[in-house]
């Protein structure tokens, strides 16, 4: 039995071993329809992503919707990256975006040339980068691999890892391989896969570990036993567990995308997995609907996880249509939107409304037209924002006018910080009491817009009654403000009346939005919490401390 930091408690056989039923049930999330009889909130700021910290409310859940940027961050630009005008590309596919605390810059590993290059960038801002060949000292080649005769690199995947005791295996890398038995310079020019001429013989497929020091110079580390293109991994911290997301398919229908998952306390030692070791995880359910102009039927392309604050959130990219053969023949990319879901025990995922996070434009020559991917990490903390950054394709080559896998480069949206939803009120105003809360601190901070109207809490024992000196008008109400960090404060702490360790919050609202809240040690406001991909705010380890 494994007891989790919000007093979660995992089940003797975990991760579960989950049999496919249907393809269209959504999937259950235990913890919601069991909670803990006491939750503990000392790990993070706590967020309304879903009812588990709820006991009552008639507050409406708002989801918040980042904004795009009219231009990319990075598009093709350099010999590498154009490809000899067939498929250009410059972005993550699914590489990674992380911060460095320690050299305080942004990292970015992305796909120079479709199918060619394991690439590297920095940004002392998070906007503006630099390619490996403009940084000092570089040796003039963006590559941060290299270039492999007979090889072609599919998908990556890269990891900042800032728990590890090993400063070799700072950064980690993971590449899938396609092997051909003579050299093919050029994506257009290799033989079809099997899913585009089921009469071909697939190439030989690897998926290769690496580790490196400083995210420039790479150490190969081994094979992974077999897995799909696509393939990525995250690490959860709350667990100390890394987590290999693999492409894999229905146990119900073969042609149908899903993901399974396999955990490990050690990524490099941990890569050869039996083939009954990954179990399935996830999939698109009944209301991620279909495009209503290409009709087909939903798959999930990919999931990827990071920690933030307290949960693992979690960016699903759905792929829409068409298949492989048809955007072949209109030259135009495939169509991948983003969703987000939230985990509280790493492995379920509840999905809101299932709404888009990021949405192809599906508008051709708009350098977003489709196949959006996350960059690994999803997310870093800027602070007031969060930047997501992600992949998105055009489709436009030099060579051939269009093709599917050409254009590609990558973006950023943001969004305000703990932004994915807010519990909000009209004029009429509500309430939110909280289920039973564990916290260790002094200090009531929320992430709120009371720009138009008011909030206010107060605090109750774990019988729901008001702690003296704690009432709504003991409290110091929010008006006419906007913060995503301020503390709530009430007279029974002028009187030295303390709090007792287990206690319940009543929140009320008026014409007012709130995000998050969390009770902390640090006069600072300090969560606790995990901040992503990074953020200049972070420690060492990328928690808010």
């Amino acid at each position: 039995m494994e007891r989790l930091y919000n007093n979660i408690v995992l089940p003797d056989i975990w991760p579960p071993r989950n049999q496919e039923t249907t393809l269209d049930k959504p999937l259950a999330v235990p913890y919601l329809q069991n909670k803990p009889d006491v939750i503990d909130i000392s790990v993070g700021r706590q967020l309304f992503v879903d009812d588990f910290l709820i006991a009552q409310t008639d507050l409406q859940r708002e989801e918040g919707k980042p904004e795009t940027q009219p231009q990319p961050l990075l598009q093709p630009a350099t010999e590498l990256e154009l490809n000899d005008g067939y498929c250009t590309c410059a972005c993550p596919f699914n590489g990674g975006v992380f911060y460095d605390p320690e050299s305080r810059t942004y990292k970015m590993w992305y796909q120079a040339g479709w199918f060619d290059g394991s690439a590297y960038a920095e940004s002392t801002d998070g906007l503006h980068w630099q390619r490996l060949h403009e940084l000092a000292g570089s040796t003039g080649d963006d590559r941060v691999l290299p270039r492999r005769p007979g090889r072609m690199r599919d998908g990556d995947a890269v990891w900042m890892d800032l728990d590890t005791r090993d400063p070799g295996q700072r950064y980690k890398m993971l590449v899938f391989y396609r092997c051909f038995d003579q050299d093919y310079r050029y994506y257009p020019f290799k033989p079809k896969h099997a899913h585009d001429d089921p009469t071909s013989i697939p190439p030989k497929e690897v998926t290769e570990l690496y580790a490196s020091a400083d995210g420039i110079h790479w150490q190969y580390r081994g094979e992974t036993s077999h897995s799909g293109d696509n393939t990525t991994f995250f690490y959860n911290p709350f667990r100390k567990k890394w987590v290999y997301s693999m492409r894999t398919f229905s146990a119900l229908d073969s042609r149908i995308r899903v993901r399974s998952y396999h955990e490990t306390d050690d990524l490099f030692q941990g890569r050869n997995w039996r083939a009954e070791d990954p179990v399935f995880w996830s999939r698109t359910d009944i209301f991620d609907k279909p495009d209503p102009d290409l009709g087909y039927y939903t798959q999930l392309y990919n999931l990827d996880a990071v920690a933030y604050e307290s949960v693992m959130l979690g960016m699903y990219s759905v792929f829409m249509g068409p298949p492989n053969s048809v955007a072949g023949k209109t030259g135009l990319p495939k169509l991948n939107d983003l969703k987000l879901g939230f985990s509280r025990d790493g492995f379920h995922f509840s999905r809101g409304s299932y709404g888009d996070f990021l949405a192809s434009s599906r508008r051709k020559g708009s350098w977003d037209y489709g196949y959006l991917h996350p960059a690994n990490g999803i997310c870093t903390v800027n602070g007031d924002k969060l930047y997501f950054y992600y992949s998105a394709f055009s489709g436009a080559s030099p060579r051939f006018g269009s093709h599917k896998y050409s254009g590609g480069a990558v973006g950023v949206a943001t969004l305000r910080r703990d932004g994915f939803c807010a519990m909000t009120a009209g004029a009429a105003g509500g309430t939110l009491t909280t289920e039973k809360l564990q916290h260790h601190g002094s200090h009531f901070f929320v992430n709120a817009d009371c720009s138009r109207g008011v909030l206010w809490a107060e605090l109750l024992d774990a019988q729901g009654n008001v702690l003296p000196g704690y009432s709504r008008e003991a409290c110091s109400c929010l008006r006419g403000m906007d913060s995503t960090r301020v503390e709530l404060r009430w007279r029974g702490q002028e009187e030295g009346s303390a709090w007792p360790e287990v206690l319940r919050v009543r929140f009320g609202l008026q014409e007012a939005k709130l995000y998050a809240f969390w009770i902390t040690d640090s006069a600072e406001g300090r969560s606790h919490g995990y901040l992503a991909a990074g953020s200049p705010e972070s420690n060492s380890q990328g928690k808010d401390e």
